[in-house]
């Protein structure tokens, strides 16, 4: 695995301030509409991130895939902040296969590309190597950087056959992203992200570690200590504290940048996380 100068200096944090298991019910301060997501978009950027992962519900804030909502926020948050906009095509885990395809039709800087079907507590996240496989081929002719999401050691090797089958993504870099910590998935443990680490194909130019819940903290000093990136978010993790809940997504994000600064890998801009992704400039300003 070679890793890019930036990426050893500095620290790409990304957002995921929604996803599409919490209700708004629930938490009231899930950013859910557009212009909650464009308020969510420049505190965090403002905070230390450089990259949003975002989710979109609709009126009533259910998770939907319209392509009117999806290009709706991407346009937005473009037009608000200097943050790469990255769709998740994992939408939720009731989603059709072929309506999560439509998410590149938003035309985002990237989208996330799980490797693999995996348990998802109750309910399973399905992502067969065909849908895998005409998501990454679909990535390449529109021009969108992926992120490769693993789960488990098993979607590091299908990683490795995507790079063989299709060969480099648009502009040429591979960054990937662990999410640990779901109930089917790798644990939230040192241990299982070094052995995700270990196995990387030698393609990969960067890594980045999600823990859900408890597992939030663990994983993150762990991914820091080892040359990883961060991914924060009220997606992964709603507790700050114990008995605290989070409040507002920029507080995750400013204690995953003081813990980066700590490290002497204080948060990377915009512009060196858009080099370390290579990803299109579609920004019209």
């Amino acid at each position: 695995m070679t890793t890019s100068s930036a990426g050893a200096t500095g620290t790409l944090i990304t957002v995921a301030p929604t996803g599409a298991e919490h209700a708004k019910a629930d938490l009231p301060q899930l950013p859910t509409t557009l212009d909650e997501l464009v308020d969510t978009a420049r505190r965090c950027e403002a905070a230390g991130a450089a990259l949003i992962h975002l989710h979109i519900r609709d009126a009533d804030d259910a998770p939907t895939l319209d392509g009117g909502y999806l290009r709706a926020a991407v346009e937005a948050v473009r037009e608000a902040t200097d943050l790469v906009v990255q769709l998740s095509t994992g939408g939720s885990v009731h989603d059709p296969l072929d309506a999560r395809l439509t998410v590149l039709d938003a035309e985002p800087d990237s989208c996330s590309l799980t490797c693999g079907t995996t348990n998802f507590g109750d309910d399973v996240f399905l992502n067969p190597w065909p849908f895998m496989s005409r998501l990454y081929v679909q990535a390449q002719e529109r021009e969108v950087v992926p992120e490769f999401e693993l789960f488990d050691l098993g979607h590091v090797h299908a990683l490795r056959r995507l790079l063989d089958t299709h060969g480099l993504p648009f502009g040429g870099r591979v960054h990937v992203d662990f999410v640990t910590g779901v109930p089917g998935g790798m644990p939230a443990t040192t241990a299982a992200l070094m052995a995700g680490v270990a196995m990387l194909p030698a393609e990969v130019t960067s890594w980045s570690a999600t823990g859900i819940g408890r597992g939030h903290l663990p994983v993150m000093a762990a991914a820091l200590s080892a040359g990883g990136h961060l991914r924060v978010g009220m997606e992964d993790n709603v507790v700050f504290r114990r008995g605290q809940v989070v409040g507002h997504n920029d507080e995750l994000v400013a204690r995953a940048a003081e813990l980066a600064t700590l490290m002497q890998r204080p948060p990377m801009s915009t512009a060196d996380a858009r080099a370390l992704l290579a990803v299109k400039d579609r920004r019209s300003r």
